[in-house]
């Protein structure tokens, strides 16, 4: 019927943008959100990583979990929580220290855990504006587990987060350049297979464009992900039918590489384009049905 049938949470570096980890589960359910997914794979998280989160993950417990395990945190302010800058050890304008207070054990937590969880936490609120020509002025308040303002300014904080953006894009050239915006399989065995069969082809993309960087001394994200894809299948049609020398692979790849390095991510600050379809595929109404019941009706219709 159209219905998704699976919720994905992933962890994506923000460094070469590969995939660290994917949590599947249900769509519907207890412990299926999006939060608790994330709890599932919070190990992946190394000791001194700093996980940049939306407002969505910016809880007491969340934060805390992370510090446990000498992750830090960055994330946007979730829209419940009141931000008072009159309180607080004042670090700068819009800069301060505040202490968070443990709230009452969630349902989905034992008791074993959460006496592990400290009763206060002391993390670093900013709030900055966003200016840019022709757009609405935007104010973001975020919170952060990097207290030092010595080593850590506001400014580069708030660039640290703006980069969170990039794993928006990163999630849509999943679901449209690898086509799985939509699954095709029906079991929850098979769906898992083919979400995973693509992240490792989409991790294969980004681990090459990253080699290619490597080389020419790029940033891996200044290299375009289409157009990796792209070479690589070429690449592959030829290896496969044999149309290459076995002692010409070596100089093959690493012109390939040049090729690669060379598709670079045009700079588009400030870019600014509207949401609508150019074309519209067909004019056929939305299957808001189950297969057999629009053919069973279909068939009463032309009896």
């Amino acid at each position: 019927m159209g219905l998704p049938i699976a919720r994905v949470t992933t962890i994506v570096s923000l460094a070469t943008a590969c995939l660290v980890d994917a949590a599947i589960g249900p769509y519907q359910g207890k412990e299926t959100g999006e939060s608790a997914l994330l709890r599932s794979i919070l190990g992946s998280l190394l000791k001194d990583d700093i996980a940049v989160a939306d407002r969505f993950y910016c809880s007491f417990m969340m934060i805390a979990l992370m510090l446990g395990q000498g992750t830090h945190v960055c994330a946007r302010m979730h829209h419940r929580r009141h931000t008072d800058f009159r309180r607080g050890r004042r670090l700068g304008k819009y800069d301060h220290l505040i202490v968070w207070t443990r709230p009452s054990r969630p349902k989905w937590m034992d008791e074993a855990t959460y006496a592990t969880i400290p009763e206060t936490l002391e993390l670093r609120e900013i709030r900055y504006t966003i200016v840019e020509k022709g757009r609405r002025t935007k104010t973001l308040t975020v919170v952060t587990t990097l207290t030092d303002a010595d080593q850590y300014t506001k400014e580069e904080i708030a660039q640290l987060y703006g980069f969170r953006w990039n794993v928006e894009l990163d999630i849509r050239a999943i679901k449209q350049s690898l086509n799985l915006d939509h699954v095709r399989c029906k079991s929850p065995e098979m769906v898992h297979r083919e979400l995973w069969t693509t992240f490792l082809g989409y991790n294969l993309i980004r681990t090459t464009a990253a080699g290619a960087a490597l080389l020419y001394d790029k940033q891996p994200r200044q290299i375009s992900f289409t157009s990796t894809c792209q070479y690589v299948l070429s690449s592959w049609m030829l290896l496969s039918c044999d149309l290459i020398d076995p002692k010409a692979i070596e100089t093959h790849c690493l012109t390939l590489l040049s090729q690669i390095a060379s598709c670079k991510v045009a700079n588009r600050p400030g870019r600014l384009e509207p949401r609508v379809l150019k074309r519209r595929r067909h004019g056929y109404k939305l299957m808001q049905k189950p297969r057999d019941v629009l053919k069973r009706e279909l068939r009463k219709g032309c009896t």
